[in-house]
């Protein structure tokens, strides 16, 4: 098993050394000393080193191998195809508009019934397999980003730790606010007494913070847009809730939960640069019918 990658180098990465290339395209300084160390890096179809100096149009070849990478098999069961809308879809990634309730993965070898399930299936005729770097609650919906080789997945765990993925959701609140725009920035932790909580301000709390701006108001409810700045667990929820706006229908946070059919929390825009490009790209999916009916919201 191995996987090879070419580019033909734009003028950006002209008089440029292969190292450089390397370093500008966030592949991990381990993977670069193996690509080096076993001479698997060519240019122009001739053997070439990490001191090589390219220029515009020429044809950059790596060939990365299973022990390059700390997950380089992708064992998910494939369940029934065609069950995960594909909003966006290249050689290295793909972006779905994952499902309310849906698991994002499988939490036990062998079990199906996941978006990586899901997505399995769908690749069985590409030869191509899911690789998971991006996560959603189970219970929110919306743009979820997929890897599609191993060389890649690195490469988004980068670009996703160091906040140059922007993600912006949107969600149904209880109540309104006082101002129109604003930031939460309370640090969030794991709560004291409910382990499968997090609150604000706790003894082992981290830096957490949240854009917010107000879209529509109904008589008791609130739609904010929501831009990440940080990826805490629950984040979205807890700022939220600890500011007397509880995401409806959120079981863990919102009193009232039961009386809503969902966690009314959608992921609704993906921005990345994609991988080996200077392409940045927007991937929209489309609120769910349970956003617009405001007649359905005061009941709620």
């Amino acid at each position: 098993m191995q996987w090879t990658k070419q580019f033909k180098l734009s003028a950006a990465l002209d008089q440029q050394t292969v190292r450089d290339c390397l370093k500008i395209w966030l592949i991990p300084k381990r993977i670069q000393g193996q690509l080096r160390q076993g001479r698997r890096i060519w240019l122009n179809d001739c053997p070439a080193s990490v001191a090589t100096i390219v220029h515009t149009n020429d044809r950059l070849t790596l060939q990365f191998l299973p022990t390059d990478f700390r997950t380089p098999v992708s064992s998910y069961q494939p369940d029934v195809a065609g069950a995960v809308p594909i909003l966006y879809q290249n050689t290295d990634l793909l972006v779905i508009n994952k499902p309310a309730g849906l698991k994002a993965h499988p939490n036990q070898p062998g079990e199906r019934g996941s978006v990586l399930n899901h997505l399995a299936a769908d690749l069985q005729t590409t030869g191509q397999v899911p690789y998971m770097v991006h996560r959603l609650d189970q219970m929110t919906s919306g743009a979820m980003l997929v890897a599609l080789n191993p060389v890649v997945v690195p490469i988004l765990d980068r670009l996703i730790s160091t906040k140059q993925i922007h993600r912006t959701y949107y969600a149904w609140v209880r109540g309104h606010f006082d101002h129109l725009t604003g930031q939460f920035t309370d640090p969030i932790g794991h709560d004291p007494i409910d382990q499968r909580k997090r609150w604000i301000n706790t003894v082992d709390a981290q830096t957490a913070l949240t854009d917010y701006q107000v879209i529509q108001t109904t008589r008791y409810q609130t739609l904010v847009k929501l831009d990440l700045h940080t990826g805490r667990t629950h984040q979205l929820r807890v700022h939220l809730a600890a500011n007397d706006h509880p995401i409806i229908g959120d079981p863990l946070y919102d009193d009232a939960y039961q009386s809503a059919p969902r966690l009314l929390l959608h992921a609704w825009q993906l921005h990345l640069t994609l991988p080996f490009t200077a392409t940045a790209v927007t991937v929209t999916a489309p609120l769910p019918a349970s956003f617009a009916d405001l007649t359905q919201l005061d009941h709620f």
